[in-house]
């Protein structure tokens, strides 16, 4: 398996670990139930926090859509042409945006509310992992050449 496959794999795994666990808080959230915390209520206190919507939308629903987002890109990117060119640089967009706001709420949840939850937690790491994985995708990537390249 080339390297580049394995980078590609390697992101569908971890952007698969992502979504399952935004696609759980989501449906807690719509449920309106706890979180299984295994006996803490760090998740409680995080999850329905004052910073766990953004512009009245739950983050676990934009998570959740991201890596909804991720996942699509990186299966478009198998069809080639533009989505083969361009995917790598979207999905670094995203996961770079998604980092950025992780950080900031893991910021939050130790400074401001002195609750971590595990939940939050694997979301952020999968958003570093999946930065570096399209930051190597991007340095590693070999476009299609275009119809206007060829000369035809």
């Amino acid at each position: 398996m080339k390297s580049f496959d394995k980078l590609w794999l390697s992101s569908v795994i971890v952007t698969v670990i992502g979504l399952v666990d935004s696609l759980y808080l989501s449906a807690v959230k719509l449920m309106n139930t706890e979180v299984y915390c295994g006996g803490s209520a760090n998740c409680e206190t995080v999850n329905f926090m004052l910073y766990s919507e953004f512009a009245g939308i739950p983050i676990v629903f934009l998570g959740a859509a991201a890596y909804l987002v991720i996942l699509a890109l990186l299966l478009l990117e198998r069809r080639g042409g533009f989505w083969k060119n361009y995917s790598a640089l979207i999905i670094f967009g995203i996961t770079l945006a998604g980092t950025l706001y992780s950080v900031y709420l893991t910021y939050i949840e130790i400074s401001v509310l002195r609750a971590i939850c595990p939940y939050c937690v694997i979301s952020a790491i999968a958003q570093v992992v999946l930065l570096v994985l399209a930051i190597l995708r991007l340095i590693r990537v070999e476009p299609e050449p275009s119809f206007a390249r060829r000369g035809g």
